[in-house]
């Protein structure tokens, strides 16, 4: 019986050992399982990225000479021969743009940044080229903070256009906020408090003595918001603003012109995707006192004459607005595209504003678009523009021809 056990006997210790082998391989994964676990790990990565862009083109009629490298309908003028004489030539580099993004892991979510610049100055810059900011933005999770597009805003809805202002009748603003996202990804749901701010036309009465000490006074942030609902043939989106607008009398005299207005608004826009890379841009936006909230529009508070009230002859209210926005962009092959549309802004003006204030504006173009390799693009457009005063007759149009030479770079540190 011994003899019989004795191979058996030999072989324990085998036996053993491939057992115990065993055991540590379902503790303890062997170099090669950890090395692959670690490689399939989110990494951090921080991408530098931007373009290097001329503009080139012929302006048959005339603009504000600040704004001499695009079509703004507001910016047209607003009597004749206001910017004579018509027919400009232009050049302009002022599209050019640089940033850097990235993507860092952590217990609480992905924490992703944004920092980016143009050379197209505005405001005080208005007609320079130098550096303005276009992102300044953080997010972690389901918050965010910081410099970015308005949550009113759908930049989704931009054609693939060269002229920079792009369509008049969108909402296009970038705002400093904070945000809450608590559904993110091909459908979401965005609610934000954004920077107050507002402009004011005083009209006829822009030049009394008595409005100079009439100040805005903002005590509460814009609250905005969106919701979206993403599927495979495109999407739809629905956002909304409320806003409180307020101004503040100092003058010390026998008037009181202190006041304040509710400013609201609803932005309805969608992408319908035709084809395996067309796509149909759209966007109605109608609201008061959301002026600044559009790419291209005047004041948001007007004056309303109230002049048997002899305490306070004028007041100021919101403006109505309605924006539309509709546009196709169309490739033709892998290397050649197009994009033909047309946009349209229309306020509704108040009884104590100039006859020659602001009242419609309409924005359309078409393009041919060429791009040899990945990272350069050239193309040519051709723009209309149009402004109609509100209660003198005088309306302009503005045609313009433009060449663009885009070229691209992006270089990527980490990740995968």
């Amino acid at each position: 019986m011994t003899s019989d056990l004795k191979p058996f006997l030999l072989l324990a210790p085998f036996f053993a050992a491939l057992c115990g082998a065993q055991g540590t391989a379902s503790e303890n994964p062997p170099p090669q399982q950890s090395q692959q676990e670690d490689k399939d790990k989110p990494k951090p990565w921080l991408d530098i990225y931007g373009f290097a862009m001329l503009d080139a083109g012929y302006d048959f009629k005339q603009v504000h000479p600040d704004w001499y490298d695009v079509v703004r309908p507001v910016k047209l003028p607003s009597f004749h021969n206001e910017f004579a004489p018509n027919g400009n030539t232009y050049f302009s580099v002022r599209q050019t743009r640089f940033g850097a993004r990235s993507e860092t892991p952590t217990s609480l979510g992905v924490l992703k940044t944004i920092f980016e610049f143009e050379l197209f100055g505005t405001g005080a810059d208005a007609g320079q080229t130098t550096f303005r900011l276009r992102h300044a933005y953080g997010e972690i999770g389901h918050f965010g903070g910081g410099q970015t597009n308005s949550a009113f805003m759908d930049g989704d809805i931009f054609p693939n256009t060269v002229e920079y202002w792009g369509p008049n009748g969108m909402v296009l603003f970038r705002n400093v906020q904070v945000r809450w996202i608590p559904i993110n990804g091909e459908s979401r749901v965005m609610i934000a408090l954004e920077r107050p701010g507002a402009s004011a036309d005083q009209g006829v009465y822009s030049n009394r003595i008595e409005l100079q000490g009439v100040k805005p006074h903002f005590t509460a942030p814009d609250i905005t918001g969106h919701g979206r609902f993403g599927r495979k043939w495109g999407y739809v989106q629905l956002a909304g603003i409320a806003r409180r607008i307020a101004w503040e009398d100092t003058n010390n005299d026998k008037y009181n012109l202190t006041g304040s207005a509710w400013g609201w608004g609803f932005n309805f826009t969608g992408n319908l995707k035709a084809g395996k890379k067309d796509v149909f841009k759209y966007g109605v936006v109608y609201g008061k006192g959301i002026q600044n909230y559009m790419n291209d529009a005047p004041t948001d508070i007007g004056i309303k004459n109230q002049l048997s009230n002899t305490l306070t002859p004028v007041i100021g209210v919101p403006l109505p607005l309605l924006g539309i926005t509709a546009y196709y962009d169309h490739y033709w092959n892998g290397k050649l595209s197009s994009s033909f549309g047309y946009s349209r802004l229309n306020i509704d003006n108040s009884d104590g504003q100039a006859a020659n204030a602001f009242r419609i504006g309409q924005y359309a173009s078409a393009n041919l678009l060429y791009t040899p390799v990945k990272n350069f693009m050239a193309g040519t457009e051709f723009i209309y523009g149009y402004r109609k005063n509100f209660k003198d007759g005088f309306s302009v149009p503005d045609y313009r021809m433009q060449f663009s030479f885009k070229y691209d770079f992006s270089f990527r540190i980490g990740g995968k």
